[in-house]
């Protein structure tokens, strides 16, 4: 296979770029600022990095109007750098042939409709009254119950499991080992017994949402669990039963929101963070890393909890000192009475 390689005049063409310097330089992959060829493509984005600029081998640079100034390579101005380089880079992307078809190895119930041109990879099964829409990849292992969606131009890379009622929009991706669909965590005490409460509701996805590998998202107890459109979930991520998160919003890996728990618009959530159940947040919030979210959140902004690193011996003094908070405020509090 014939490699691909792009002039920078063509990119630029084709990304409405501004190009400084040698419009006829190629390159035919993409690297870092401090280590790509003269055949590749980097960026420069973050200001720290402006120091690698000039030591770089690379072909052709995206930057800003400011980093271009005396810059002796070629440049392609970008009002956004890092946006622009990410469309770029796609086109170096490998994208391996799915030919449409049912593959001989793939087990798929008679009620289950799939569409000519979609492509169901080896060793798939597929339950009754289920759909795989036009173009649509289910990729190697991959495991689609009853009466589940899965979207026109959407892929289940490999091993995927939908359990039931799952609903996929269009161009949604899943990323290995990802499942989609298992019963929530509801249960019910009975004479110090738990009963299982019944998971009857389902998930719906909306268009262009992207799954990571192993991440969970339970069915609803009742109502659905959703992802609203464009929806970006990292790896080994868990949603609880009926959570509903609003689109265009991202969470980092291993953070998790529990059951009910509602997640507004435009929305980062840091990795390992966690959201209690029957919370809400609002539209444009971050929270950063490491942090647990007790009580709903109203305002847009960024949030933190827990404390930072330190060596061992200071953390334990300062845990030992958290227990006398109370006791102190309580003193300071009837001090300033007696005044």
């Amino acid at each position: 296979m014939s490699q691909v390689s792009f002039a920078a005049v063509e990119l630029a063409e084709r990304f409405a770029l501004e190009v400084r310097g040698d419009g006829a330089a190629r390159v035919h992959g993409v690297g870092t600022l401090a280590r790509a060829d003269a055949g590749q493509l980097a960026f420069l984005a973050n200001p720290k990095y402006r120091n690698q600029l000039a030591a770089s081998q690379a072909g052709v640079v995206v930057m800003r109007t400011d980093d271009a100034e005396g810059y002796a390579g070629t440049a392609l101005i970008a009002r956004d750098p890092y946006v622009a380089f990410a469309k770029m880079a796609a086109l170096f992307e490998p994208r391996p042939l799915r030919e449409a078809g049912i593959h001989p190895s793939a087990v798929v119930d008679a009620a289950t409709h799939v569409d000519p041109s979609a492509h169901v990879g080896p060793h798939v099964s597929i339950g009754a009254r289920s759909r795989v829409e036009a173009g649509a990849i289910v990729g190697p292992g991959c495991v689609i119950g009853e009466d589940c969606v899965v979207g026109a131009g959407s892929e289940l890379i490999a091993r995927v499991t939908l359990v039931a009622r799952v609903r996929l929009g269009q161009r949604v991706v899943v990323h290995p080992g990802a499942v989609l669909g298992a019963a929530g965590f509801g249960l019910a005490m009975e004479a110090g017994h738990w009963l299982n409460v019944p998971q009857l509701g389902g998930v719906v996805v909306g268009d262009d949402c992207e799954i990571g590998a192993n991440t969970t998202i339970d069915r609803g107890a009742i109502d659905d669990t959703v992802l609203e459109e464009d929806v970006r979930l990292d790896n080994q991520i868990q949603i609880g039963h009926n959570v509903h998160i609003g689109a265009h919003t991202a969470m980092a890996g291993c953070s998790a929101a529990a059951g009910s728990a509602r997640i507004g618009r435009y929305c980062l959530i840091g990795g390992a963070a966690g959201v209690l159940g029957h919370l809400e947040i609002c539209d444009k919030v971050v929270v950063t890393a490491m942090s647990l979210v007790t009580s709903s959140i109203r305002e847009p902004g960024e949030y933190s909890s827990g404390t930072p690193l330190m060596d061992n011996r200071s953390w334990r003094k300062n845990a030992a000192r958290f227990k006398q908070l109370d006791a102190l405020a309580r003193r300071i509090n009837a001090a300033d009475k007696d005044q």
